[in-house]
């Protein structure tokens, strides 16, 4: 039996583009394959890699995986858009935020393991940026919440994501 992400993901997928809402062809280099899945792999992977839990187990028991150091699953392409896509709309883009995106100009809690130096962090954050589409990048939710507004059919339309 597939596991209920492998049929959520499609799903989704096929419901936005339904409503014309799939992500655009992007114009950059900039891949999961050959940019992204390294980044991740190598910077978050301690606590977001093979033994994380999912999203799913993540929710039901945050508290107990935020002591063990241990975020949602982010090694697959469909596990990441959970955090760019749906259901936790712009999570990514909130959490490694640079602060220039954001109202009180700090950065976001996971922007500091972008890398080592100022300079990696910026190099990878610009990365990360392209390929989600510079003007994909927004951090509003899927319903608004906590000051942000609720995501709108436009900026999902903005998104990149080229695998």
């Amino acid at each position: 039996m597939r596991p209920i992400r492998d049929l959520f993901i499609p799903s989704l997928l096929i419901v936005l583009a339904g409503a014309g809402m799939v992500p655009q062809a992007i114009g950059a280099d900039v891949t999961y394959r050959n940019d992204v899945r390294p980044l991740l792999k190598n910077l978050c992977g301690e606590c977001h890699g093979d033994t994380s839990p999912t999203l799913a187990e993540f929710n039901l028991n945050n508290e107990y995986y935020k002591k063990e150091k241990l975020g949602p699953r982010l090694v697959s392409y469909e596990e990441l858009l959970q955090f760019v896509v749906y259901p936790e709309t712009g999570a990514l883009m909130r959490r490694l935020d640079d602060g220039t995106n954001r109202a009180d100009r700090a950065p976001g809690n996971m922007h500091k393991h972008l890398g080592e130096t100022d300079a990696e962090r910026a190099s990878n954050f610009r990365m990360l940026k392209s390929w989600i589409g510079e003007d994909g990048w927004n951090l509003n939710r899927w319903k608004a919440a906590d000051n942000l507004p609720a995501v709108t059919k436009e900026q999902m339309n903005k998104l990149q994501l080229k695998y």
